[in-house]
């Protein structure tokens, strides 16, 4: 496997986790596109921006949702 594919097979592992780790796991995919599709509508460093980033800070500093999945943290590639 090439670099390029570690990292790419990375990236979604550690989406894919957050998605269990928000206890969304078994939500209806057009729902999750949806709802994704929305937050790429809000503009980077708005005030809807921030509350929603300052929710996900919390939420990684607390156990996760469903009680198995380990502690993600967050890594510069994400900004």
């Amino acid at each position: 496997m090439t670099a390029d594919r570690k990292r790419e097979a990375r990236e979604k592992f550690l989406l894919g986790a957050i998605v269990v780790r928000a206890g969304l796991s078994k939500a209806d995919r057009a729902f999750l596109l949806g709802g994704l599709l929305e937050l790429a509508r809000v503009a980077p460093g708005s005030s809807e921006h921030r509350r929603l980033r300052d929710i996900g800070e919390e939420a990684f500093k607390v156990p996760a949702l469903d009680g198995g999945s380990p502690r993600l943290t967050e890594t510069p590639e994400w900004h």
